[in-house]
């Protein structure tokens, strides 16, 4: 009678009458409350990701609903995840056994078999050769698409990126630089690169690339949109950000485009940096302002110096970013959301105070400096009203990286060494490259054409290495 005579009860039997009465009996044998929550689950599927709660708030199983999650590259989200309290090495989320959904639509994941005639996935023919099986689509980018699919070979779920570049200078340039970086990358916090395979169209032009990689269960923007991170999570995934990127800035890179979504995790809590389409080679004192047009990475994890100085590029505009992520981490929010150049300047001003007049010295365009300078005056918010519950040591790491000065931030080796990350600092387990980039990288002006022989030759020179020459010529309209 309680049950009946509940509004609750009524207002949901009005709205979905022909499904409530199923529940009716499951509500009287086990309790109102419980089946509550289960009901509107079950009522409510554009729900996208539903967080249960166990006990404390470090322990949770977060279910992902595929039919409303637009994958990233390189990812795949698995049905159920468990979170909970971890050590260094303990995994903090656990696959559940259920095949991952990962569609973004609400009908049936497409399957492609090896022996299938069509390959076609979301109007996106995929001729890969008979190694790998079992397609399933994940996500779409500007100009690529990405799909999981198993390895026959050594029987694990890949991640395949289809891109088809050839045609557009841009695209071109993202492809060489990228590839140029996974081929000689190898670090277990950035993504690796376990295959190439060059498509040929019928007049024997490159017309596709596909880059195979690990796959990774999700990235910590969908993490962060879903729960609360426990202080060891964060610190954790801080300390292999930090650890990635010592090996990045090493070889004389600047990644430029660190952000929530370009990191990926698995199971184990392991993350990945991925996306190193917008990567630089560092030097202060190499004229970066004609690639700032293609500089399009996320406004909020930028710089000030990058919206300042179009020249001022150095590692420093990396150590940022990170900074963003930390406090995104704890917060559960973007630190700087700004809506354009000038609102984000503002909005950086709001939460650090107005620069001294020595910390805008290192911009060099005398409009940008005026602007910074004029600038209603601003005192800093105590880090310890934005972050109340965060550790003395965090706060103090946060405030060296977000230094509005590039001159006085923190570098990833330093921040390593930080006491906020004691419990996983180990000078002899984070490497470094082993011989830095040059300039002869760097390639702003080529042509099409000859951005095109540098990545054929690249894919052919990785595969060589690998033992596996794979290239897949085959006319546009036929099955591969």
């Amino acid at each position: 009678a309680n049950v009946i005579c509940s509004p609750v009860f009524f207002f949901v039997c009005t709205i979905y009458s022909t499904k409530v009465c199923n529940l009716v009996i499951c509500f009287y044998l086990i309790g109102f409350h419980s089946m509550l929550i289960l009901t509107v689950a079950h009522l409510f599927p554009p729900l996208s990701i539903h967080i249960f709660l166990s006990g404390d708030s470090s322990s949770c199983i977060m279910k992902f609903n595929g039919k409303n999650i637009t994958m990233k590259e390189g990812e795949e989200t698995s049905n159920e995840v468990n979170i909970k309290s971890t050590g260094k090495s303990e995994s903090i989320m656990e696959e559940s056994k259920d095949e991952a959904a990962s569609g973004i639509k609400s009908s049936p994941l497409p399957v492609i078999t090896t022996n299938s005639k069509n390959r076609e996935i979301r109007g996106h023919e995929f001729k890969v050769g008979p190694r790998y099986k079992s397609f399933r689509f994940l996500g779409e980018g500007a100009y690529g698409v990405v799909v999981s699919a198993v390895d026959t070979i050594t029987d694990n779920k890949v991640a395949i990126k289809k891109l088809s570049p050839f045609e557009h200078q841009t695209y071109c340039q993202r492809t060489l630089r990228e590839v140029k970086i996974l081929t000689r990358f190898q670090h277990e916090n950035i993504i690796d690169l376990k295959d190439i395979i060059l498509g040929y169209g019928k007049n024997s032009a490159p017309k596709d690339l596909y880059l195979v990689q690990t796959l990774m269960q999700c990235d910590l923007l969908k993490l962060l949109r879903s729960q609360k991170l426990s202080g060891d999570h964060v610190c954790y995934f801080l300390y292999q950000v930090l650890r990635g990127l010592k090996y990045i800035h090493s070889a004389n890179v600047l990644h430029r485009d660190l952000k929530p979504s370009n990191l990926l995790l698995n199971a184990n809590c392991d993350l990945k940096i991925c996306d190193f389409g917008l990567s630089r080679i560092a030097d202060p004192e190499y004229d970066h302002a004609g690639c700032l047009t293609e500089y399009v990475a996320t406004r909020w994890y930028r710089a000030p110096e990058v919206m300042l100085d179009a020249k001022c590029y150095t590692k420093a505009m990396d150590m940022w970013s990170v900074g963003c992520i930390f406090a995104e981490m704890m917060s559960n929010r973007p630190l700087f959301p700004g809506r354009n150049y000038l609102d984000q300047i503002t909005k950086i001003q709001e939460v650090l105070g107005s620069p001294k007049s020595e910390d805008v010295e290192f911009i060099r365009n005398a409009k940008a400096k005026s602007f910074v300078s004029n600038l209603p005056q601003r005192s800093r918010v105590d880090w310890d009203i934005m972050f109340p519950k965060a550790e003395t040591d965090a706060l103090d790491l946060l405030n060296q990286l977000l230094a509005f000065n590039p001159n006085k931030r923190i570098g990833a080796v330093d921040a390593l060494s930080h006491a906020y990350l004691k419990n996983y600092y180990d000078p002899t387990d984070e490497p470094s490259a082993n011989k830095p980039f040059t300039f002869d990288m760097e390639f702003d002006d080529l042509p099409v054409q000859k951005l095109t022989e540098y990545i054929v030759a690249e894919a052919e020179d990785f595969n060589k290495q690998i033992g596996n020459p794979i290239i897949v010529k085959a006319e546009e309209n036929s099955q591969c």
